[in-house]
């Protein structure tokens, strides 16, 4: 049997954070879609203290942010872009459209057709999270996207340097200095001066998850994406607790709702974590924020076995599972429920987060269950079509499609079949039951 050596905040807190969230975001979309630009600057005001004519950027300003950079930071954004622009287009070609004649005359297909309009939202309040911007803007591009506009907040008074240099550098065709709901909800619903896209992407905060939760529908969203969650599992011969705790709290910096978990087999391995989190929580300049994360939302759990912590991770379905054990390939094979996987100690998931190639815009709140993260896919329709190119076989579909049709009692429907046997097959089929078919009008 698995057991707690810690455990993190109940349901119960978590539910009541999330519905003053969820009533928060509902009345601020409800003034943007009143008020439009008004409502923006208001909440732009607010909780940014910002406030200006217009909040897309020059080019003259994009490009002061680009000077602002010295040429090593130029090239290792560069570098970063470059990666997951080459995961990005190996991941296009392997989605293919397709075209195929399943019975002598009928031929049915798909095409994969690009959205025509995506926002990429880029957090930027308490960091300047440059990577965000690879992930969804470059991504949106290598799939075909025609518009993409980007959003993220100022950084200490003014637009970030690194996010807005990221942004233009990926391809961002308009880039607003503009945060949170405001700019989500600018996206979606669109405002005088901000024209609205067709898909919503990138990580946030919790009030821009739930805002984009609430704008699916209106438009498509990546995923729900929530805090930041890290999953360890590790054991004795893959790991050491300083490994473990750098790791864990390496993400818990994210913010004070992150779920960092540590899932073990080795109860020496959980104690010595413990430690050494105590212990780097005493020098690591973002200390008070991962310490929050951890003393609230930090777990400890203990396993009977390697194939109990497939249970239980699968349980959890962790936005990033680390594997630091003797065989981090068993859980390659047979974990289920993951956003990013990161195997073995060489790894981690701050190269996933910044630079290795993979999307770093990945699920939480258990949605990996039943989605992966952010991909040149998300940015698709995969669209059918069909055309029969013989008498022969609208008519020999038309025979089946009636007979089903009148299974359902679908008159019509039935009669969208008969129509095409009368003229194709030169049979004299009734209409809609009658003895005799129709005559033509006059």
């Amino acid at each position: 049997m698995s057991g707690y050596l810690k455990r993190g905040a109940s349901a119960a807190i978590k539910a009541d954070r999330d519905r003053e969230v969820r009533d928060a975001v509902e009345g601020f979309l409800a003034g943007i879609e009143l008020r439009g630009d008004d409502a923006i600057r208001e909440l732009s005001m607010k909780f940014d203290g910002w406030d200006r004519e217009s909040y897309l950027l020059t080019a003259a300003e994009i490009q002061d942010c680009l000077d602002q950079l010295s040429s090593q930071d130029l090239k290792d954004i560069e570098f970063a872009q470059q990666q997951v622009r080459n995961f990005a287009v190996i991941q296009r070609e392997s989605i293919t459209d397709v075209e195929v004649e399943t019975l002598p005359g009928v031929v049915l297909g798909h095409r994969n057709i690009p959205v025509n309009a995506a926002g990429c939202y880029v957090p930027g309040g308490k960091y300047p999270l440059l990577a965000s911007a690879h992930m969804s803007v470059i991504t949106a591009k290598v799939a075909g996207v025609p518009r993409v506009i980007t959003c993220a907040p100022p950084f200490q008074g003014r637009p970030a340097p690194a996010i807005v240099a990221a942004q233009a550098l990926a391809g961002a065709d308009e880039i607003y200095c503009l945060g949170g709901v405001q700019a989500v909800g600018a996206m979606a619903l669109g405002t005088p001066s901000i024209g609205a896209v067709d898909m919503l992407v990138g990580p946030g905060n919790a009030y821009v998850a739930e805002a984009k939760r609430q704008l699916f529908g209106r438009v498509g969203i990546d995923l729900f994406a929530g805090p930041t969650e890290t999953l360890v599992i590790a054991d004795d011969i893959g790991c050491d607790g300083e490994l473990a705790a750098t790791d864990l709290l390496g993400q818990a910096e994210h913010g004070p709702d992150s779920p960092v978990v540590l899932l073990t087999t080795s109860e020496k391995l959980a104690h010595d974590t413990m430690a050494w989190i105590d212990r780097l929580l005493e020098i690591i300049p973002t200390r008070d924020i991962a310490r929050k994360a951890w003393e609230t939302h930090g777990e400890v759990i203990i396993a009977e076995d390697a194939a109990e912590m497939v249970r239980i991770a699968d349980e959890i379905a962790s936005e990033h599972v680390q594997v630091m054990t003797a065989d981090p390939e068993f859980f390659l094979r047979n974990l289920t429920n993951f956003g990013a996987l990161f195997l073995g100690a060489r790894t981690n998931v701050s190269f996933g987060d910044k630079v290795i190639g993979t999307n770093h815009t990945l699920p939480t709140k258990k949605a990996a269950r039943f989605t992966g993260g952010l991909w040149v896919g998300k940015f698709l329709k995969t669209c059918t079509y069909q055309r029969i190119e013989t008498d022969e076989a609208s008519a020999l579909v038309g025979e089946y499609c009636s007979r089903l049709c009148s299974l359902e009692g679908f008159a019509g429907h039935g009669e969208q079949a008969n129509i095409r046997v009368r003229r194709y097959g030169h049979r004299n089929v009734p209409y809609a039951g009658r003895a005799e078919p129709l005559v033509a009008p006059a």
